[in-house]
């Protein structure tokens, strides 16, 4: 049995596996992330590395990397939450590991673990939806990743939604992730506790009574209880996901749609809400098939399995 290593490397933990090739994951290494210095970035990796094929006997390593990575999956051109700029990652770690390694990025690597282990094994047309604090994406069209021409592909949450609308962390104005994100989120459920009070009373109770002290856990809590305010908040995110997913469809015409990152955690209170804008927004509705909407399945480590098979089918 090939066994490989998948590394997924977030802002602040490196999270290592080795993983068969079922995708199950048979031993964890894991690190905190120096995410000020690249070098010690690189060496945590090895180590980590180190740790997991002292023990197991494996054939290559798989790099899930939060950022731009080129289409050699070599570099990172840039990464928003550590000190990566044209980073040679590859190059590093092969050299301090001794073992072939491949980079991804880490919402790829995702969209890969699912497709081949999770929410979207038998379809071959699947795209991935990460809500986390942004959204993230990974798209697999007939049975293939896409990565765009420079590698740079799917960054799904960057497309405008509303022109001129509200600013974002990338530059622009209006982009998807404002408005159908963890983040965007709380943000409606603190206007709407801040609009009406009465109709948030166990939201505010949950958050100490202010709505600057709201946070994403808060509002699923309170929606579980019945919180108008939380409840609208949920209703808020899923018109403008299934109006982002009726957009994918148009141009790219997925078998399904996976919904993972954070907030799928709370699908039971919006995925279905989803799943009906959805299928009230599709262009050609009613003379298209449409595309399954589903909650991911492998949690936290879809990026660790997603990157371990992509470094095993190099």
């Amino acid at each position: 049995m090939a066994l490989t290593i998948g590394v997924d490397i977030g802002g602040t933990k490196i999270a290592s596996g080795v993983v068969a090739e079922d995708g199950r994951i048979l031993d964890r290494a894991l690190r905190p992330t120096p995410a000020d210095s690249p070098e010690l970035v690189a060496d945590a990796i090895a180590d980590a590395v180190a740790e997991l094929a002292a023990r197991h006997a494996v054939e290559a390593v798989g790099l899930g990397a939060a950022g731009f990575v080129d289409e050699t999956r070599s570099n990172v051109r840039f990464a928003p939450n550590l000190a990566w700029r044209e980073e040679p990652l590859r190059k590093k770690v092969t050299e301090l590991v001794g073992l072939p390694v491949v980079v991804e990025n880490d919402a790829n690597a995702t969209a890969w673990g699912e497709y081949r282990f999770g929410a979207g094994r038998g379809e071959s047309h699947v795209v991935c939806v990460a809500l986390g604090t942004g959204i993230g994406g990974g798209i697999v069209l007939g049975g293939d990743l896409y990565r765009g021409r420079w590698g740079m592909g799917a960054e799904l949450g960057h497309m405008q939604v509303v022109p001129e609308g509200l600013p974002c962390g990338c530059g622009n104005h209006g982009c998807w992730e404002q408005y159908a994100s963890g983040n965007a989120l709380v943000r409606q459920a603190r206007i709407n506790a801040a609009a009406d009070p009465s109709a948030a009373a166990r939201l505010l109770d949950l958050a100490g009574g202010a709505p600057d002290g709201i946070v994403g856990q808060h509002v699923t809590a309170a929606a579980r209880e019945g919180d108008a305010a939380a409840l609208a908040a949920f209703e808020f995110v899923a018109g403008w996901l299934a109006q982002g997913l009726a957009d994918l469809a148009a141009v790219l015409d997925p078998g399904c749609f996976i919904i993972g990152g954070g907030v799928s955690g709370a699908a039971d209170l919006f995925l279905d809400r989803v799943r009906d804008d959805y299928a009230a927004r599709l262009t050609g509705r009613g003379h298209r098939p449409l595309a399954g909407i589903r909650a991911a399945e492998l949690g936290p480590a879809a990026g660790m399995v997603g990157a371990a098979d992509l470094a095993r089918l190099r």
